[in-house]
């Protein structure tokens, strides 16, 4: 069965990251909390890796194949650069003292100074995702430990115009240089609150010359970076039918969340006897209420949904 435009653009912007293997020492080491099921086998990517999947992307575009005209049967290639609109890791007190340890103590402590003249107010409004500055994992600005949602470790939230951002890999490149973890912490050392978004602008199209509205369509999608989650749903890749992972083949990073800007006709929702329109509500709000949950106000979002705020 063909696919849909909609399911097209999710798998063709879904990461494929490679595999490992926890070894059983390791793995009798797990939160119960976090990986209650019992495998055999504790499949987990680094997020250097989750990273590297994006380098093509974030310098090319990804590309789409879009069906423009399904009457001609008319197809074209659109491509959308990755952008990290949003980004918030939780560990385990264990990973985060590790992780204390290795980071240069200079740069710990030029970081902390930068926020010393800050008020209290300031502080709470930062750690509730209000603010686009990094997270910090000094012992006096961290959240209280939580058994489940774990230790934030580091946020970032996006509040640039897209044309003073830079694309997803580049940006994460800059970040780690203040924080190792975004390259060393891996998908098992994450609690399952941990999560990013990816804002997805079109740049152009391939053949050019065609004026399509909703080819202007931008897309935020939400990913986990916990293995929580990881193939906890045999049923669906997407909220479609899901493929079966070829022998070798990595481990895909699906988005659970959605939102659009600038979504208009039906290029996008027309398939499946409007199926994909169900998924793209479903979808949105699977999004809000994850946000709802973390208590967090993500900028991106809510310039999407139209929310406006001083």
């Amino acid at each position: 069965m063909q696919s849909t435009n909609l399911e097209c653009f999710l798998d063709c912007t879904t990461p494929v990251v490679p595999s490992q293997f926890l070894s059983k020492s390791e793995a009798s080491k797990l939160n119960r909390l976090w990986h209650p099921w019992e495998r055999e086998k504790v499949e987990f990517f680094s997020l250097s890796d989750l990273w590297n999947s994006f380098d093509e992307w974030s310098a090319y575009g990804a590309g789409v194949p879009i069906k423009v005209d399904a009457g001609e049967d008319e197809t074209i290639i659109q491509y959308y650069v990755p952008y990290l609109s949003a980004i918030q890791i939780f560990t385990s007190n264990s990973a985060l003292n590790f992780l204390r340890e290795e980071t240069d103590s200079e740069t710990r402590d030029s970081f902390s100074d930068s926020f010393s003249d800050e008020s209290e107010s300031e502080k709470l409004s930062r750690w509730d995702g209000c603010s686009s500055e990094e997270g910090v994992f000094e012992h006096e600005n961290a959240l209280p430990f939580n058994d489940r949602l774990g230790n934030l470790y580091f946020q970032y939230f996006e509040r640039s115009t897209p044309y003073g951002r830079v694309p997803l890999l580049d940006k994460i490149s800059m970040l780690s240089q203040k924080y190792p973890g975004l390259m060393s912490l891996r998908s098992v050392d994450l609690s399952p609150a941990s999560w990013m978004a990816v804002a997805w602008y079109p740049i152009y199209h391939i053949p050019m010359g065609r004026t399509i509205k909703d080819l202007s369509t931008c897309f935020l999608t939400y990913h986990t970076l916990s293995s929580s989650f990881q193939d906890t749903d045999n049923e669906d890749h997407n909220g479609f039918s899901k493929k079966k992972r070829e022998v070798g083949e990595g481990i895909h990073v699906p988005p659970f969340g959605l939102a659009t800007y600038k979504m208009q006709g039906d290029l996008w929702t027309s398939g499946r006897n409007g199926n994909d329109h169900e998924k793209l509500v479903s979808l949105l709000n699977v999004a809000g209420c994850w946000l709802k949950q973390l208590n967090v106000q993500h900028h991106d979002f809510n310039y999407f949904m139209g929310y406006r705020h001083g």
